[in-house]
């Protein structure tokens, strides 16, 4: 991978990949780089997909299904967790934004055969039912907007929302918030701008903000029961043999 492919990202994140203990399917940036409002101390979320060997399902001693890591380079925090890919392909099956966000994001850090077959893949793991994880992580974050008068779950809540809402009329997963603004409230880039400026900064007033997010909720369950995407997925016999071939390769 091409770190100039990786704008704004450390150049040595690529070697991540190769000082995993199992091979990665694909590694890409998620949080606040693929959301379009990262900071200039946001940490770096590195989301994936190790494959165990056959010996390590099979045998008594199995998994790890999830590895996880935390560490810092340079001054860079890096949020590293990849699944074993048959838990991930059982992550896709269900009404999982995140994992789909994760397999298509644009920020790629390591790529593999594998990765391009779960691409290929994603279009048929979509359902209308992807829209119950957007809202139900919207009222999450409006909770704790509310709660706390922060700015980034205040960004979070419109990020969701509108990646949902996107999703049910387009039938395509964008996480990038400065790409759906045709969706939003005027004052979103303003927002955006702010958050750039400090990772944890404090709203500024936004008056109507709880008017606009009960809106776009609303719009967002209308569009849930308009879609022309399906009611299941469609991706369970291609998944299930792309794991068997990956694990007996």
């Amino acid at each position: 991978m091409n770190p100039s492919s990786l704008p704004d990202l450390p150049a040595w994140l690529p070697e991540v990949a190769g000082e995993q203990p199992h091979p990665l399917a694909f590694a890409t940036v998620s949080g606040a780089h693929l959301y379009g409002f990262p900071s200039a101390d946001s940490d770096v979320d590195l989301r994936g997909v190790h494959v165990l060997p056959a010996e390590r399902v099979v045998g008594l001693r199995t998994g790890p299904d999830t590895l996880e890591r935390t560490w810092t380079r340079e001054g860079v925090e890096v949020d590293l967790v990849t699944h074993d890919l048959a838990k991930f392909c059982r992550l896709l099956l269900r009404r999982n934004g995140y994992v789909l966000e994760q397999l298509l994001s644009p920020l790629v850090v390591a790529a593999s055969p594998l990765h391009e077959e779960l691409v290929a893949l994603a279009p048929a793991c979509l359902t209308r039912h992807h829209a119950h994880h957007y809202l139900g992580f919207a009222r999450t974050q409006w909770r704790l907007s509310e709660k706390t008068g922060r700015l980034k779950p205040l960004l979070y809540t419109f990020r969701v929302l509108l990646t949902g809402l996107h999703l049910m009329r387009a039938g395509e997963v964008q996480a990038d918030l400065t790409r759906l603004y045709a969706y939003g409230p005027p004052y979103l880039p303003d927002l955006v701008a702010a958050k750039r400026e400090a990772e944890h900064g404090a709203a500024p007033p936004v008056p109507g903000a709880a008017e606009d997010v009960e809106r776009l909720s609303a719009a967002l369950a209308e569009a849930r029961d308009s879609s022309a995407l399906p009611e299941e997925p469609t991706a369970h016999d291609a998944l299930h043999d792309l794991v068997v071939r990956a694990r007996l390769a």
